[in-house]
């Protein structure tokens, strides 16, 4: 379902660039504005314009879909390790923090199997 509406998102943005593209620039900026066409100046613009805005609202429409199809089965879930449907119910007791070590232990861990005596002035380097 979601590749359908991918493929169909992708069509509606290639041809929105080129009805975009074939737009006749109103003031000339670029000098290219003008020129004889396929069709009277005023077809153009109304046919280009409600092209355009046609396609905006489908690929407005598509973004949409794709981003709520996105969430549709995402569970919530909690930062602290547990999960989300384990909450405390009101007056009971709280609940006890993980014991199986988190990434706070696990440093707290670290650091004590690394901690040296500090040393008690300032040191001059050893040359080897």
């Amino acid at each position: 379902m979601q590749t359908v509406v991918i493929v169909i998102h992708l069509m509606i943005v290639a041809v929105m660039i080129g009805a975009v593209l074939l737009q006749k620039s109103e003031g000339g900026g670029l000098g290219m504005g003008g020129g004889a066409g396929f069709m009277s100046s005023r077809g153009t613009a109304n046919l280009l314009s409600r092209t355009t805005a046609v396609l905006a609202a489908g690929f407005f429409l598509t973004s949409l879909f794709l981003s709520w199809y996105a969430g549709y089965n995402r569970a919530p879930s909690s930062i602290i390790g547990t999960p989300a449907s384990q909450t405390q119910p009101a007056g009971g007791s709280p609940i006890a923090p993980p014991t199986s070590g988190g990434i706070l232990d696990s440093l707290k861990k670290a650091d004590e199997q690394q901690q040296t005596p500090a040393p008690g002035g300032p040191q001059v380097p050893r040359s080897q």
